[in-house]
């Protein structure tokens, strides 16, 4: 994660030269193949198009790391809300090669939502987005977002659709799930990885998928949310 960078330069001297008893004793699978640089008919053009400006509906503003300073509000729009930001790498849920103790120092083997059999999500499998656990800034669930809510992610041209499927840090905003990252291009190494900006989270209002782990419901569902959208901004 991009928030993670800074621990990591800070150790990074103190490690050089020696081997860190245990560091990445699982060997890390290959990513997953990228999916298609489109998912549905809705193109990213037409998305940002439609979230050139802002109408904040968050008290306040978020940052996208630790150590920067708060920048980003959530912004309203005709059934949705999204917001501009960087991408963290969530490696969290369900044990795999990928995401684990040893691949993530910061690995939790839970999600804030969890899969139709009970068990959290598989991090490195379904895309999905984390959103910041309510606050005095911003209260999702107000917003008409829930977990397994529908997510249009939009970078460097390709639109990748997702789910809400965990929640994070009370005053920052900006990161998702290894698969959604590896489906678009972005470095999903949970320790280095990720995106410094130019990442647009559009979330549709009162959208829901169920199962919530069905990835092609959440892209057809999402396909045609994001329609709506576009007639409706």
């Amino acid at each position: 994660m991009r928030k993670r960078f800074a621990f990591v330069l800070a150790t990074a001297g103190l490690l050089a030269g020696s081997v860190t008893a245990g560091a990445h004793a699982t060997t890390r699978g290959p990513a997953p193949a990228p999916a298609s640089a489109q998912e549905g008919t809705v193109t990213a053009a037409q998305l940002l198009a439609k979230v050139r400006s802002c109408s904040q509906i968050s008290s306040g503003k978020y940052r996208t790391d630790e150590e920067t300073s708060a920048t980003v509000p959530v912004c309203g729009a005709n059934g949705a809300v999204f917001w501009k930001a960087d991408m963290d790498i969530d490696c969290d849920g369900q044990v795999t090669s990928r995401c684990n103790g040893d691949t993530d120092p910061w690995f939790q083997d839970d999600t804030a939502f969890h899969q139709s059999d009970g068990k959290p999500l598989i991090a490195d499998k379904l895309p999905y987005v984390v959103v910041p656990n309510p606050s005095s800034t911003w209260d999702y669930s107000a917003s008409g977002i829930k977990g397994g809510g529908v997510v249009a992610v939009v970078y460097n041209n390709k639109v990748q659709y997702a789910v809400v499927g965990d929640t994070g840090p009370t005053k920052i905003i900006g990161e998702a799930s290894y698969a959604t990252a590896s489906a678009l291009g972005i470095d999903p190494d949970p320790e280095t990885g990720g995106a410094e900006s130019g990442v647009t989270y559009i979330l549709f209002k009162n959208s829901s998928v169920s199962p919530i782990e069905n990835h092609d419901k959440a892209v057809s569902v999402g396909d045609g949310l994001a329609k709506q959208f576009i007639q409706n901004n």
